[in-house]
């Protein structure tokens, strides 16, 4: 995608580049209605919409479709962008972009939720637009929740349920070398290095105990049986197994 110069017919190398300046009397000659000024605008910042479709890239969806669903999103976010609000209109125009694109992922989402959660999302996004245009910034939840009259959970359980899934090994960060992808960015919880030292820690200390008290210990804490299995494999009372399990971990709780 990175590679390419032709999207839906059109040649990105010879896209035009404009300052923010001049972005800014473009927007207002639009607004007075000059059609002319509106063709070149929209033609000025489909790079914009070429960086946003990027990102979801590994959703295999057809990137000229894409780039159509977010040069929506840009002619939206044109025609509700607010110059007195001193802002940017690639900060407006983004999130707006992300927005149409997300929408139509969603609607051709083959996992289904229920028309109550679906009604209370698009409801929120209706909310969520509406702020957009009145704030120039993305809402908060809080914000949102506010607008619809819902409880902030609510908000967010309907608007997480209509989440398209994406891939662990989707590129969330590009930094001119290698991409860094979602699972570069999920935390592992069971695999820690404290952890892995705790583990090593436990290794050492069992090597410290008689081969009678790591069958023991092999037995009850990495087999799951009962004190009694153990007794009757061994051929010794439970309590003798008991005393020994407890002598073994004392010693291995000083160790470790």
């Amino acid at each position: 995608m990175t590679n390419k110069v032709e999207i839906c017919g059109v040649n990105t190398a010879k896209l035009p580049v404009y300052k923010d300046a001049e972005m800014m009397k473009m927007i207002e000659a639009v607004k007075g209605g000059d059609k002319e000024v509106r063709e070149e605008f929209i033609k000025g910042n489909l790079r914009l919409v070429l960086s946003v479709i990027q990102r979801f890239n590994n959703r295999g969806e057809n990137p000229d479709d894409l780039f159509q669903v977010g040069c929506i999103g840009l002619i939206k976010a044109l025609e509700n962008f607010d110059t007195s609000h001193g802002v940017k209109f690639s900060t407006y125009a983004v999130p707006m972009i992300i927005g149409e694109i997300r929408r139509y992922l969603r609607d051709n989402n083959p996992i289904r939720v229920s028309r109550s959660l679906r009604d209370t999302a698009y409801k929120a996004l209706q909310a969520r637009e509406k702020l957009s245009r009145e704030l120039q910034r993305e809402p908060t939840m809080a914000e949102i929740a506010k607008e619809t009259e819902m409880e902030r959970e609510d908000v967010v359980l309907a608007l997480e349920s209509i989440q398209e899934p994406i891939s662990l090994f989707e590129p969330v960060f590009h930094d001119d070398g290698d991409a860094i992808y979602v699972m570069d960015q999920v935390k592992d919880m069971k695999n820690t290095d404290a952890r892995w030292i705790e583990n090593l820690s436990l290794s050492e200390a069992m090597k410290k105990l008689t081969p009678r008290e790591r069958h023991i210990l092999t037995m009850r804490f990495f087999e799951g049986k009962t004190q009694m299995e153990v007794a009757e494999e061994i051929s010794i009372s439970q309590a003798q197994v008991s005393r020994l399990e407890k002598n073994a971990l004392k010693y291995m709780r000083k160790y470790v």
